[in-house]
């Protein structure tokens, strides 16, 4: 049985192409994401590339939701080998750290930090019965990296990253690998890169450098195959 990858917050941007690049492999794909439309266009555009493709919706700023997604999964695929996560949509922003409140905190933890940690628990018996498995996660660079007025999802990425680096080294020797791509500029094709470029066309001024979701599904195959590290910045930059 050919092995699945399961992408939870799949959108046109980053959620496919790490889908194609994984089905590329022999991998079938389960795309998990809260719009129901858009999730339909995006397995209907996959099959027709030839692409074992299915589509199942959850809201992942939920995390009392996440078992029933996982099942679901399995049922259809009969099986779980990869997963990526990164839903991150417009909803979420940076904010200044001297006006940032628990209220902006509570109401994104659940998608940044609990629904990840829950995915995990659901899927790690499975892996540790095969012996492997592994779980990507998509994280913005100031995770790592902090910096003035770039705060809000950061400490919650920061969390997440800090929770994955743990999670790879207590698993690796069960042939489990944990990874984390740390992404330092917008991504083409998605909403917020969408966002960014149509800033450009109307002020002539960005807001951060535009990367090919191609690139960052190229990353997270080579994470996948060589598992010999847990963070990959992408682009490089120099953080000082």
């Amino acid at each position: 049985m050919s092995k699945v990858i399961a992408i939870f917050g799949a959108g046109k941007g980053l959620g496919a192409s790490v889908a194609r690049r994984f089905a590329r492999e022999g991998f079938r794909v389960a795309l998990v994401a809260r719009g129901k439309e858009r999730l339909d266009a995006l397995v209907e555009e996959l099959k027709a590339e030839g692409i074992d493709a299915g589509g199942f919706t959850a809201d992942l700023s939920k995390p009392e939701q996440t078992g029933a997604t996982v099942q679901a999964i399995r049922d259809h695929f009969g099986r779980i080998d990869v997963v990526e996560y990164g839903p991150i949509s417009s909803e979420q922003a940076f904010a200044p750290a001297a006006k940032l409140d628990a209220a902006t905190l509570r109401k994104d933890s659940p998608l940044l930090l609990l629904t990840p940690v829950e995915v995990a628990q659901a899927v790690l018996p499975e892996w540790n019965e095969r012996g492997d498995g592994a779980f990507l996660m998509t994280t913005g660079a100031t995770a790592g990296s902090p910096r003035p007025f770039a705060s809000g999802v950061g400490p919650l990425m920061a969390a997440a990253r800090n929770w994955i680096f743990s999670l790879n080294g207590e698993l690796t020797d069960a042939g489990i690998y944990a990874g984390t791509l740390s992404i330092a500029a917008f991504i083409a094709r998605s909403e917020m890169g969408e966002l960014a470029a149509r800033s450009l066309a109307k002020t002539g001024s960005g807001t951060g450098p535009l990367v090919d979701p191609d690139a960052l599904a190229d990353q997270y195959w080579d994470m996948y195959t060589k598992r010999d590290r847990v963070e990959q910045l992408f682009p490089e930059y120099d953080a000082a």
